[in-house]
C-alpha cells in the first residue's frame, strides 16, 4: 500500500483539524438561544477531535518542517477554512480588505518558507 508523503499527511491532518476547530469556535454563532455553558461544553467536545488531528499533524510534520513553518501552514489553513466557513455557513461576504489582508499573510508565508542564502 503506498504511503502519502509527510507534507501531504501533515497538511491533510491540519486541514481536517482546522475544520473541527472552526466549528468549535464559530459554529454556534448563528444560534444564540442555547445556554452559554452548553455551548462551551459542546465546543470542548468538538475541540477534542481537533486536538486528535492537530497533535499527530505536528508530530509527523516536525523535522520535515520547522516549528515556524508548521505554525505558518496552520495559520494559512485556518484563514482559508474560516473564509469558506464565513461565506457559506455564516453567510458573511468577504470584501476587498479581507482579500488584501489574506494576501499579506500569504506574503508572510512566502518569507517563512523561502530559503535565504
Amino acid at each position: 500500500m503506498p504511503t502519502l508523503p509527510v507534507p501531504a499527511v501533515t497538511i491533510l491532518l491540519l486541514l481536517a483539524s482546522n475544520i473541527f476547530m472552526t466549528f468549535a469556535w464559530y459554529g454556534y454563532l448563528k444560534d444564540k438561544s442555547t445556554a452559554l455553558v452548553t455551548v462551551i461544553f459542546f465546543s470542548w467536545g468538538i475541540a477534542f477531535f481537533e486536538y486528535c488531528l492537530m497533535v499527530p499533524a505536528n508530530r509527523i510534520g516536525y523535522g520535515y518542517f520547522s516549528a515556524a513553518q508548521l505554525k505558518t501552514i496552520q495559520e494559512v489553513i485556518t484563514l482559508s477554512v474560516f473564509a469558506v466557513f464565513s461565506v457559506f455557513y455564516l453567510k458573511e461576504p468577504l470584501s476587498w480588505n479581507h482579500l488584501v489582508g489574506f494576501a499579506f499573510i500569504g506574503l508572510g508565508a512566502f518569507f517563512i518558507f523561502h530559503k535565504w542564502a
